[in-house]
């Protein structure tokens, strides 16, 4: 059969699909109708952002106002001045602890001593000995004399033996006067250094500073006098000795210091180094070492700086000392006489909480948007609200664009509010950086967390799941980012180009993004310069330029897969995708399945009736023709599910052939599982059929579904409304996706209203969420009539209805079926009996009759129904009158008293009926009786008792 574009019966404005734009004006007026209703959720979530500042703010105060207290400020001293007794109150660093040091006005700092890292005495010793050559036993840890152990290998072991004897001076602890002196010794110290070294902790701190030397002496443990301008300190030292270890090969140092290497607080096993070398090839000609440091005392910053490492060169001072000793002698001398940093002035301490922590807190506010827009998919498509409009005509194109630019105003509104009132309240993370930059940032991040959404909602049919990974997903992200971004970043250790491969994870990029504003923020309130600039994205430590490249390709590459995941995902099977996924995972390989398939559980034999017989040659004579003239055509339509964790496939379908002509009501009956939802299901396009074809105005299901839609309407079983919108604008939504506008639109509306009985008492103004079960299920038929729709499929309509709404409804229906053509599937005898020219009949799958109402009580309803109730004791006597009036009577039902016969209508009269009945009453109490002729309810019993007692006995 040839696709028609007018199929038969139908008006030129129907068939006509409505244009882009109609589609587009009437989703966006019933959205922009939806978000007024739901107004104050979206105010709620858009200011959001306006309390987190405030907190910020608070926080920020806090902190500032903790700082600000003398504890942080330089201190001061009431001393002497001129001699004379008067006070005077003098600040500087000399009267400063260590928290106030960093605000007082350094114009000369003072010198300190070049210190070697040291691991504490308790990690400087081992219990596993024998594992460890040479290392010091726990037994030292109490005396806290354990050695000072340095690893060392090179080429060349005589020279390397001889620098490290080298290593340690021998020189006597006299005259320790100056600095020059001083660093002649070599000290070092278990004291983490400082980002800067205004004052060294090591000589105000309660921990005694070592002096390494090749042995120890009840003698060496001295004072050493500190004196750098009007600071005096005489610090304690403690002599340990240097234990310097020959290792075969640098992999053999490797291997013990990473063994040794401290977990967490525990201090079992451990035998940290203090530092070890790798001579490599040096020799009297050449010296080249490589010096190993212990990263475990690293004093990482939240400026991504290495200061830790000031007092390696100390370590490497004194191991190039060394050599040039092994060259010289040992009277020649390489000394590092001291550390001093550069001067500065006063300032006040701050600590930038916004910007600190912005890159983690600012990414969960960004990304809380994901969660929202998810939700909102979800719930349509939970909800079959967009499968709903979707039948009605309503295109990916248009649906699209509607809500990715609603998603993308309430961004933008949501990110524009936070940056202006962060700006506004002073904090520097917003107000420092260039505002272009932030822009263009956070509208490329926005448009990917969108298309991201529209990915994600293809693998959820249900909101609270959705809700559920989707919040994990933010939060736990955020962390994971905040983790290892922050570290890869500072360490310096791992590769650049790894971490602009993490960043492709929409999470890290946001994060690294956020993370370089920070930054910027920082250095420019504490340095008083500018923060990021478009200038600045040219400097290779500055991973912006890169985010916005991975964002935007990112963007252009999952924009067009979302949207074909999408649309796959909204036509033939509308399940989870994820659903989808995993079947093709369990069935890698699709088999067709057909009837004629053999097995335990394949289709039955049975005896073909003459009318699906002349109904199959109708669809055959019907499929010939260039246009049918017919509404819907069936054929041999089938539906398998195929089975699960070992059972059967289930046949849904089987076969099906039927023609349904313009201006007729079928009417499709059946018990509960016989196949008529997945009859509906296939129609309608919800699921695709296993095999066999179904053409609807000339349009095929299996190809032609989005034609299909333009001129369809459905009411399902179960009402798919908004409960916000009212019945008036639900239809008026509906209306313009059938290309209604204008006067026509509300003539339309007010009829389909009328038709339902929902024109009057505010029905129509009221909203859906308000209206009873029985007004949705009106309103729900009423949406699915209007618009012309030419091909209409309603399935249980009067289901929950009062009598008179359900005569109402039927009324409507009738109406309506002049000029087109209804499926209505019902379990209500009556409505099937007043509303549809034809019945069916299925049963497991099967058509097994199909005809008019009139037609199917005559073929099998040739009997009369004799119902009697007598006492129980008389029971025998009934069945007795019953066998007199037909040999052939059957009895149909029994229960307390009361029993039914069948009695065919050829063997019996209905005089004869009553007259035996009032003999019989003269010799029996009969508490009732009644003569009935077969229903359309009787014929359904028989034909579905029939069908499953074939089933049984094939």
């Amino acid at each position: 059969m040839e696709p028609s574009a007018a199929g038969g019966g139908g008006a030129a404005s129907a068939s006509r699909p409505p244009s882009f734009a109609a589609q587009t004006n009437a989703l966006l007026r019933k959205n922009l109708i939806f978000q007024k209703r739901n107004r104050k959720a979206t105010i709620r979530l858009i200011i959001v952002p306006i309390y987190l500042c405030l907190l910020l703010t608070i926080l920020q105060r806090v902190i500032n106002g903790v700082l600000d207290k003398p504890k942080f400020r330089c201190g001061c001293k009431c001393v002497d001045a001129n001699g004379t007794g008067s006070c005077q109150n003098v600040c500087g660093i000399q009267y400063s602890t260590v928290d106030q040091a960093g605000s007082c006005p350094i114009p000369n700092p003072p010198e300190w001593p070049a210190l070697l890292q040291l691991p504490r005495p308790e990690y400087r010793a081992t219990q596993e000995s024998s594992l460890y050559a040479g290392f010091p036993d726990a037994s030292c840890r109490k005396s806290q004399s354990c050695s000072a152990t340095i690893p060392f290998t090179g080429a060349n072991e005589t020279v390397s033996n001889i620098i490290m004897q080298n290593l340690f001076p021998s020189l006597p602890l006299s005259n320790l006067s100056d600095n020059a002196s001083i660093s002649s010794l070599l000290l070092g110290t278990d004291v983490p250094g400082t980002y800067a070294s205004f004052i060294e902790p090591a000589f105000i701190s309660d921990r005694p500073i070592y002096i390494l030397r090749p042995q120890c002496k009840a003698s060496d443990s001295v004072t050493v006098p500190i004196t750098s301008g009007a600071i005096n300190i005489h610090k304690e030292t403690i002599c340990i000795q240097g234990l310097p270890l020959w290792r075969n090969s640098s992999a053999i140092i490797n291997e013990e210091t990473f063994s040794g290497y401290r977990k967490g607080k525990t201090v079992e096993g451990i035998n940290e180094i203090s530092m070890a070398y790798d001579f490599q090839d040096s020799n009297e000609k050449r010296f080249s070492v490589l010096a190993l440091y212990n990263s475990t005392y690293q004093n990482v910053s939240y400026i991504p700086m290495p200061f830790g490492l000031m007092r390696i060169p100390r370590s490497l001072n004194a191991v190039s000392n060394a050599y040039l000793q092994f060259l010289r002698g040992p009277g020649v001398k390489m000394l590092l006489a001291f550390t001093k940093e550069m001067p500065k002035q006063g300032t006040r301490l701050t600590f930038e909480f916004s910007s600190v922590i912005g890159p983690l807190f600012f990414e969960w506010v960004v990304a809380l948007l994901f969660p929202v827009m998810l939700t909102y998919l979800v719930y349509e498509k939970q909800h079959k609200l967009r499968t709903m409009m979707k039948m009605h005509g309503l295109g990916d194109g248009p649906y699209w664009i509607i809500y990715y630019a609603y998603f993308l105003i309430l961004s933008m509104v949501y990110l524009v509010l936070f940056v202006f009132f962060g700006s506004v309240i002073g904090l520097n993370f917003f107000k420092i950086n260039d505002y272009s930059i932030q822009f263009v940032f956070f509208f490329s991040f926005m448009n990917l967390q969108i298309v991201l959404a529209f990915l994600t909602a293809t693998f959820f049919s249900k909101v609270n799941t959705a809700q559920a990974i989707a919040y994990l997903y933010v939060f736990g992200s955020g962390l994971i980012a905040g983790s290892l971004i922050r570290n890869f970043i500072e360490g310096g250790k791992f590769p650049k180009h790894w971490i602009t491969v993490l960043e492709i994870i929409p999470a890290f990029s946001l994060y690294r993004g956020l993370y370089e504003l920070g930054q910027y923020a920082i250095r420019a309130s504490e340095a008083g310069i500018h923060g990021m600039r478009w200038s600045d994205l040219n400097d290779h430590a500055n991973g912006m330029r890169d985010v916005l490249i991975i964002v935007v390709l990112e963007w252009l590459v999952l924009l067009p897969v979302a949207y074909y995941l999408d649309h796959i995902a909204s036509i033939g099977q509308r399940s989870s995708l994820l659903s989808l996924i995993k079947n093709l995972l369990k069935n890698p390989t699709w088999r067709r399945v057909s009837v004629n398939e053999v097995g335990n559980n394949a289709v039955h034999e049975e005896m073909v009736k003459q009318d699906i017989i002349n109904e199959r040659e109708t669809v055959d004579q019907v499929l010939q023709q260039q246009s049918s003239g017919y509404a819907v055509v069936c054929d041999d339509l089938k539906k398998v599910y195929h089975g699960k964790d070992g059972n059967p496939d289930k046949f849904a379908v089987r076969g099906l052939s039927l023609a349904l002509p313009y201006g007729e009501c079928l009417g499709i009956l059946g018990p509960n599982g016989a196949g008529k939802s997945s009859f509906i299901s296939m129609m309608i396009g919800l699921t695709r059929p296993t095999s066999g074809n179904a053409f609807v105005r000339d349009f095929s299901i299996q190809t032609d579904m989005e034609k299909i839609y333009n001129s369809m309407g459905v009411c399902p079983q179960n009402d798919m409304l908004w409960e916000m919108l009212t019945g008036r604008e639900h239809l008026q939504f509906y209306g313009r996706l059938k290309s209604l506008n204008g006067p026509a639109l509300d003539h339309a509306v007010n009829e389909s209203l009328r038709s339902v009985n929902l024109l009057h008492g505010g029905a129509p103004d009221k909203q859906v969420g308000k209206y009873s079960g029985g007004m949705k299920r009106r309103l729900s038929v009423a949406i699915s009539l209007i618009g012309d729709a030419k091909v209409v499929y309603m399935d249980e309509p009067s289901t929950g209805l009062d009598p008179a709404s359900r005569k109402n409804l039927w009324d409507a229906v009738k109406q309506a079926k002049q000029n087109r053509a209804i499926v209505l599937t019902t379990h209500s005898m009556e409505e099937a009996e007043v509303l549809c020219d034809r019945l069916c009949i299925m049963v497991d799958g099967s058509l097994q009759c199909i005809g008019t109402p009139k037609e199917l009580i005559a073929r099998y309803g040739g009997y009369y129904v004799l119902t009697v109730t007598t006492s129980p004791e008389s029971e025998q006597e009934v069945e007795s009158l019953a066998r007199k009036l037909s040999p052939n009577a059957r009895k149909v039902y029994h229960l307390s008293g009361t029993q039914k016969y069948e009695l065919p209508k050829q063997q019996v009269r209905i005089g004869d009926v009553f007259m035996s009945v009032e003999n019989f009453k003269r010799r029996t109490e009969v508490q009732a009786w009644g003569l009935a002729d077969t229903t359309m309810e009787d014929v359904f019993v028989k034909v579905a008792k029939g069908a499953q007692s074939s089933e049984e006995l094939s």
